[in-house]
């Protein structure tokens, strides 16, 4: 594997972030939070337009490590959205051999239709009221698509104001069955989410650290940048010394996924758990260094916090996935 980007792989990064840098300001991150929307229309269709729904074709010479710096990205500008469900359907919807599957591929790729993961039963759903189709199944089960039409949606009062969560019962919706039980395909796109969320959870983690960093050295007290005051630099160390190296882990299980490694499912386990981790104790580390103002809504750290939260949570927490790490290295 490469221990470098390319300079294709920077570029895409650089494209996601200036457009959300663009589309998704802090004052139009309040307003989503306030509204009443599960998607913002504008920065999803912007997103769309790169081409980013297009990564995970088989044809496209790209990869899940591609779609993992995507999503780093917009874990980063905690954008909303249901990015990693449409790049995960592509991915089923293109490999499939349903006849009805094909007539959808089109509208995913390009995000005219929008789908959401509902994996693991899909019970609290992101971004379900914005979505035309769900991504759902057990691993020990069948793959499908649920179309909204007949979904029963109940929105709820969730922690992320980024991805606003429904309570979903999919028995009324049509289904397209992608893959059956058994399939390994089913097992893959499981553990692809698992590393796609552990991506978000990693540029989450590094804004909040870079956010942190930024604000010690502008913020003054005693006549001098509070950065200077030992504590905090020794806070700041270790929020640095928690992203930066889970960094690897990340491309490592991505780089597995796609080259078939013997331990890619292991590897999706782990990063799951330990990203995860990393995010919540990183934004909880920065609205301490940031002291007061960090508690307060204007500021925004609560926006990457609440991410954080519910990035833990969703399709299993540290714990589980720890302990399906351990039974698959043979412990």
């Amino acid at each position: 594997m490469r221990f470098h980007l390319s300079p294709e792989q920077v570029a895409i990064q650089d494209a996601v972030r200036g457009t959300l840098a663009d589309l998704w300001t802090l004052d139009r991150m309040h307003a989503f939070a306030e509204g009443e929307a599960d998607v913002d229309a504008d920065s999803w269709q912007a997103l769309m337009a790169l081409g980013l729904g297009g990564i995970l074709l088989p044809d496209s010479g790209m990869g899940l490590l591609d779609a993992a710096l995507v999503c780093e990205v917009v874990g980063e500008a905690a954008a909303p959205g249901p990015l990693i469900g449409q790049l995960l359907a592509v991915a089923a919807v293109a490999r499939s051999a349903h006849p009805q599957a094909a007539a959808l591929l089109e509208g995913l790729v390009d995000g005219s239709i929008v789908a959401t993961l509902a994996l693991g039963g899909g019970a609290l759903v992101p971004c379900a009221r914005g979505a035309d189709w769900f991504l759902t199944g057990e691993r020990d089960g069948p793959l499908s698509l649920v179309g909204a039409e007949g979904v029963s949606i109940e929105t709820v009062s969730a922690t992320d104001r980024t991805r606003p969560v429904s309570r979903v019962d999919l028995s009324g919706g049509m289904a397209i069955e992608l893959f059956p039980a058994g399939d390994q395909m089913v097992e893959k796109l499981h553990d692809a989410a698992l590393v796609l969320i552990a991506a978000d959870a990693l540029g989450g983690a590094q804004r909040c650290t870079d956010m942190s960093v930024d604000y010690a050295k502008q913020r003054e007290q005693f006549g001098q940048p509070i950065g200077r005051f030992q504590g905090l630099k020794h806070q700041l160390a270790h929020m640095a010394l928690d992203v930066e190296p889970a960094r690897a882990m990340v491309w490592y299980a991505a780089y597995a996924h796609d080259a078939g490694l013997p331990d890619a499912p292991r590897a999706a386990a782990m990063v799951k758990a330990h990203l995860c981790d990393v995010y919540v104790r990183t934004t909880r580390a920065a609205i301490a260094a940031h002291g007061g103002i960090g508690y307060t809504w204007d500021y925004g750290l609560n926006y990457w916090f609440r991410r954080a939260l519910f990035d833990a949570a969703w399709l299993g927490n540290p714990t589980l996935h720890r302990a399906r790490a351990a039974v698959l290295g043979g412990w």
